[in-house]
């Protein structure tokens, strides 16, 4: 390289020119023809005085090589006169290495607990631009194959902490703003955004989206009305005044919405939560009525005409003024019911939709951050009707949005300090939660004080575990045990297909647990191996080792923890991450001997194979057939008054993972302890962190079969 780059010239008289002898326009192409790397070009740079000044730091050769390496990293540079492309190219290769570094990191201290409140603090405070290290993560991410899932597993959660943390700022931002600056669409694709950190949401899209729906509009409208003013090129700038006008833009939206693009409630599916965010209204074409009203209100205003919201029970409206602009007469107004197909309904109609009178307030405008209010609190809602991992994390984003925008809400400060405590994550933020209530209100002094108190409880039972239990496969205790880490695994009598990433040689839950989930209706009882499983449902579930079998068509199991356990799947098993293996150091090449004599020797073995099973089918404990509506094993030493304390009745759950994470609060706890010394509070006669012992120690959000 430094011959050609110095020159050929000098030895007989045919040589060929070296890279300094070419012309410069050639020499730029060679340089910028992407088969350099940077430190080629480095080297280059270092030969000779022309070919420096043609690798100048902010000239075309280094940028080309920027644009290359990270292609997607362009759009942050609207001027690039003035960029030193060897710098940011410098700081990118810098920011990749210090991600790298962390997510090599985060298995190690977060294997068996979940990321601790304090987890993401080296996170926050890097000294390179935030984009620089995302679209690190992302390159993780995108690692073809099936490698590197330990690393992808982490990378995802440390992205969807990056991006919530970026959007809760543009919210708060979004907040501060006077509310004829406050775009409900903006507010909507806020919202999604934020429950949907790792999909590509931006607002821009979404408003070409709504721009392609309004030009249609246009020309259903031109059809009718040639010279109508929503045709005007600056329409939607100046509302049209009369109303005939009006309808006519109104007629011309129900019939692209409704008839041709089809849009429409969704009253077959209504609490799913998409039906919630605005992007997947777009594309699935329905939605709920707040939804659907923020949509038709936004194309309404780009034509021309204002509508506004109203916060009406039970089914969210828009009203159309008939009347003098401004009116506080209630029929003064024609309300329009996006969800249903944009009809216009009078006050008794809006009456007649729900079933009962409502008083005239119900009929007045609501702001934009009463309309986001709406919206998240629906999400809540929904949060809290499912008992699943994703029903959990709705609800904890869904707080978090809400108390973005009334952070002293002593009610849902409330609710979110019980939600983490009952997951049994975050016991220092939970503390922060509590005493910030108990300043708000100190009537909550009884809540308080009893959550602090098993708060500080679960602290210190954590101080008294030692390190995780290594299990050997050559020990006696051990015998019975069959299966073995990272095996693809289907079940005998509901058919799914998981992978084992833990087991124990017995049953090891409650006694109470057991009774409940009638384990012993099974021929081997609790008295046979057990073993944690991953299902392809996304759930965790424990399993009786004569219920399983090994899966005849192994493929890879779609669970978002996959990568949390194991670091590769072959095409045939798992491969245990380092911490996984710590604690089941035999299993790796039983694993693999087992995968090669079951699938490399023909299906024929598979029935040899299995583990010992009872001629008659096993019945599956518990009183119904359906497993995931059974109670998880977090639950089955859980009394109903703490189900009251979290929801306020005795409603099940199914929480994910609780953690046990190691959040360093000798501060917070003796801070606390000062303070409720002197308190009268009941102790509880049952911890409220159950603590059944799975292959880590931990609790978990299994489901017994």
């Amino acid at each position: 390289m430094a011959a050609a780059a110095g020159g050929g010239g000098g030895g007989g008289g045919g040589g060929r020119p070296g890279l300094a002898e070419l012309p410069g326009e050639l020499l730029e192409l060679i340089l910028c023809c992407g088969v350099l790397g940077a430190a080629d070009i480095g080297r280059v740079a270092c030969t000779c005085r022309r070919l420096r000044d043609a690798c100048q730091p902010r000239g075309k050769v280094w940028r080309e090589c920027f644009r290359l390496r990270w292609p997607s990293l362009l759009k942050y540079y609207s001027h690039t006169d003035g960029v030193s492309w060897l710098e940011e190219y410098k700081a990118r290769h810098n920011a990749g290495l210090e991600a790298q570094r962390i997510v090599a990191s985060f298995s190690k201290r977060f294997f068996s607990e979940h990321v601790p409140c304090d987890g993401f603090s080296d996170i926050e405070t890097l000294g390179c631009p935030s984009h620089f290290f995302e679209d690190e993560l992302m390159c993780i991410l995108n690692m073809e194959g099936r490698k590197g899932l330990t690393w992808k597993y982490y990378a995802k959660k440390i992205l969807y902490f990056l991006r919530q943390q970026n959007i809760l700022k543009n919210l708060k931002e979004y907040l501060q703003r006077p509310t004829d600056q406050q775009s409900f669409l903006e507010g909507a694709v806020l919202i999604d955004q934020y429950c949907n950190p790792l999909s590509d949401i931006c607002l821009k899209s979404v408003q070409a989206q709504v721009d392609d729906i309004t030009d249609k509009v246009r020309k259903v409208l031109r059809t009718k009305n040639a010279r109508h003013p929503s045709l005007a090129s600056k329409a939607g700038e100046v509302l049209i005044p009369e109303v005939e006008l009006q309808r006519q833009v109104l007629d011309a939206m129900n019939c692209v919405l409704y008839e041709q693009l089809k849009y429409k409630g969704n009253e077959l599916d209504y609490y799913n939560s998409l039906n919630s965010y605005i992007h997947q209204v777009l594309i699935r074409r329905t939605g709920i009525p707040i939804s659907l009203s923020v949509l038709y209100l936004t194309i309404a205003r780009q034509l021309g005409v204002k509508l506004e919201p109203v916060n009406f029970p039970s089914h969210f409206l828009l009203r159309w003024c008939q009347g003098k602009e401004g009116s506080t007469d209630i029929f003064d107004y024609t309300y329009i019911d996006a969800f249903g197909k944009g009809k216009q309904l009078t006050v008794k109609e809006c009456e007649y939709l729900i079933g009962h009178h409502v008083t005239e307030e119900f009929y007045g405008v609501v702001t934009s951050k009463e309309v986001l209010q709406r919206m998240v609190g629906n999400l809540l809602n929904l949060g809290k009707r499912e008992s699943t991992d994703q029903s959990y994390q709705l609800l904890r984003d869904s707080l978090d949005l809400y108390l973005a925008m009334y952070p002293d809400n002593v009610q849902h400060l409330m609710l979110q300090a019980r939600l983490y405590f009952h997951l049994g994550i975050w016991p220092e933020k939970v503390l922060d939660i509590l005493q910030h209530i108990q300043a708000l209100d100190p009537s909550q002094h009884g809540a308080v004080g009893y959550l602090v108190q098993h708060t500080l409880e679960h602290i210190e039972r954590r101080k008294e575990e030692v390190g995780p239990e290594v299990k050997h496969r050559s020990d006696e205790k051990h015998k019975e045990v069959c299966f073995s880490i990272g095996l693809i695994m289907k079940h005998k009598r509901y058919g799914y297909n998981c992978v084992i990433y833990g087991w124990d040689p017995a049953c090891m839950m409650g006694h109470e647990w057991i009774r409940n989930m009638n384990v012993h209706s099974l021929p081997h009882g609790p008295h046979q191996p057990f073993y944690n499983v991953l299902v392809e449902d996304g759930s965790c579930r424990y399993a009786a080792q004569e219920n399983l079998e090994y899966n005849s068509e192994p493929r890879e199991i779609p669970h978002p923890d996959i990568g949390r356990y194991f670091s590769e799947f072959t095409g045939v098993h798992y491969l245990a991450n380092t911490e996984l293996e710590i604690r089941y150091p035999e299993d790796l090449e039983l694993t693999r001997a087992t995968a090669q004599k079951i699938y490399s020797s023909g299906k024929d073995h598979l029935g040899a194979d299995r583990a010992p099973a009872p001629a008659i089918q096993a019945a599956e404990p518990g009183p119904a057939d359906d497993p995931v509506r059974r109670p998880p094993p977090c639950c089955r030493e859980t009394p109903p008054h703490i189900f009251w304390l979290l929801w306020g009745d005795a409603r099940p759950c199914h929480p994910s993972q609780p953690s046990r994470e190691g959040c360093s609060i000798a501060n917070k706890k003796k801070e606390v302890v000062k303070q409720w010394s002197g308190s009268n509070i009941a102790p509880a006669k049952l911890p409220l962190y159950p603590s059944p012992k799975n292959e880590f120690g931990e609790g978990g959000g299994e489901v017994a079969q």
